[in-house]
């Protein structure tokens, strides 16, 4: 039995394709209602939170691997990583990115936090620092019909971004056979580095339309993050990794996905055909 410990994008497409390939799964909400798709699906829905131990418990009974995904609040994750040692979990495959205690990136830094606890605690365990996800542009679809483009403070920097998807598939494949990924960090990217601009283009030829990318300097990011409802912290957290990404930070590719899983990774390309629906908002 595999438990999942969230139900986000990354969490749901694991769960199903291992229901898919009925591996028995289980996944930890809050609110089993919203999941219904997946207990139809065939995925053990469990109603707990990471915030409470005990629950976290009830979730753990006869599991025998970890998908470790979540927003990376540390205390929480480390509530998943005391379970499972109670329980007596033989692999924890941590779902994670770029991390380091001294990173100006306050998630980063939680994130090194977590997986440090994991790597101490004794289980087995595996690493996946993924690359930025594809997936963050779908919170540029109201800019982009609104004004016909979309702002960011990432300059001309080149990102080796990933699907969700394929992060699922990796963490899936890893939890059934741990043996052979135990101990090991594995850094999973798209098969390409896409610029925003050059992303802005690919939008560009999907819709139909020019798609504008405009440069945004690290204040003007963390306004337009604030005015679309993030909390300042979060929202200055956001503007400093899109800083990286101007940098360099995120421009590198690995074959960690084809090897792992034995096909290639999505392009960006891909990614936006196969959401058509979710850019329907820039056709308006």
């Amino acid at each position: 039995m595999i438990l999942i410990t969230t139900a986000g994008k990354v969490g749901s497409a694991a769960a199903l394709l291992l229901a898919q390939r009925e591996v028995p799964v289980k996944i930890l909400v809050r609110d089993p209602a919203a999941s219904a798709g997946l207990a139809r699906a065939g995925v053990e829905v469990i109603a707990g939170d990471l915030r409470i131990p005990a629950s976290i418990d009830a979730a753990m009974r006869g599991v025998a691997g970890v998908v470790l995904v979540s927003p990376a609040v540390p205390a929480e994750e480390l509530n998943v990583i005391d379970s499972a040692v109670r329980a007596g979990v033989n692999h924890v495959v941590k779902v994670t990115s770029k991390s380091s205690l001294d990173s100006p990136i306050v998630r980063r830094r939680g994130q090194a936090q977590i997986e440090n606890a994991l790597i101490a605690c004794g289980l087995g365990y595996t690493l996946l620092r993924n690359n930025a996800y594809m997936q963050n542009f779908f919170m540029l679809a109201p800019a982009i019909a609104a004004t016909g483009g979309f702002g960011a403070s990432a300059g001309d920097g080149r990102i080796g971004m990933i699907d969700t998807r394929d992060v699922a598939d990796v963490a899936a494949w890893i939890a059934v056979a741990p043996e052979p990924h135990a101990g090991k960090t594995y850094w999973p990217t798209g098969p390409e580095v896409v610029s925003y601009a050059d992303a802005a283009a690919v939008l560009s030829e999907a819709l139909g339309r020019p798609v504008a990318y405009r440069q945004l300097t690290f204040e003007q990011q963390k306004q337009a993050m604030v005015n679309a409802g993030l909390p300042i912290n979060v929202a200055e957290d956001n503007a400093r990794a899109l800083g990286l990404f101007a940098d360099g930070d995120a421009d590198y590719t690995t074959d960690d996905v084809p090897t792992l899983i034995g096909r290639p990774a999505r392009t960006f390309k891909q990614f936006v055909a196969d959401y058509a629906q979710a850019w329907q908002i820039s056709l308006a």
